[in-house]
């Protein structure tokens, strides 16, 4: 196992738990909450988070970023089973991937477009995705007065 996964890996694996439960405690119509103006519905930040998993996953792969990707599923901005479902198979993929980089892997540069870094500071900024998610959607949590203690406790 790589450096990585035995070292930082449960950070990610701690968040992708913390989306989970934000899932769980979610019904289909809070995933339809919109709050105006320029934004999206919740549902809609969930599927834009899985899309940027993909291409993170993807990038480990091929060792270039590419951010086309799009879930174009029916329905599934709006039905918190089909999210889980679709994020318990992103989680297990991107796991896969990471266990499979070795720790001269890691140290490969990544190209994404314009910029390159290796696929340890790659997956670093994978997480700052995950905690920024988890920043947007506690905004509307609050507004929909939904709390959630255990996610306030992992990221403060």
């Amino acid at each position: 196992m790589n450096r990585y996964m035995q070292t930082k890996w449960s950070w990610i694996e701690g968040t992708h738990k913390v989306r989970l439960q934000l899932l769980e405690s979610l019904n289909d119509t809070d995933l339809t909450y919109n709050p105006g103006g320029q934004n999206i519905s919740l549902g809609a930040l969930f599927r834009e988070l899985g899309e940027v998993q993909y291409s993170y996953t993807q990038s480990l792969r091929t060792f270039k970023q590419d951010w086309s990707y799009r879930n174009l599923e029916v329905g599934l901005e709006s039905n918190s089973i089909q999210l889980k479902t679709w994020f318990q198979t992103l989680d297990e993929e991107m796991k896969a991937v990471g266990t499979a980089l070795s720790n001269e892997d890691l140290t490969k540069e990544i190209d994404r477009g314009g910029y390159a870094v290796t696929a340890e500071m790659q997956l670093d900024i994978y997480l700052q995705a995950l905690l920024i998610f988890c920043g947007k959607v506690s905004i509307y949590l609050k507004v929909i007065n939904k709390v959630l203690p255990e996610m306030h406790a992992f990221i403060g």
